[in-house]
């Protein structure tokens, strides 16, 4: 399984003036990895569904505004 969360290691050059930030982290959303939507997949109840932004458990993707150094929480 694929996790939506993504790490890079960007450039540190020898004469940047801030201190680096080593690795930075990204979210890709869920659907990039389900080829098509098959029959019968679990949907969420009305009230969560609503919370959440989509019917199926499948397709939710997590809002993580600060992600840390250390990964996703």
């Amino acid at each position: 399984m694929h996790t939506q969360f993504k790490k890079w290691y960007p450039y540190i050059g020898p004469f940047d003036p801030c201190p680096p930030i080593r690795c930075k982290w990204y979210n890709t959303p869920p659907q990039l990895y389900m080829t098509f939507q098959p029959p019968g997949l679990p949907q969420f109840s009305p009230y969560e569904a609503l919370r959440t932004g989509t019917l199926w458990p499948a397709l939710y993707g997590p809002y993580t505004p600060n992600l840390t150094v250390g990964g996703p929480a």
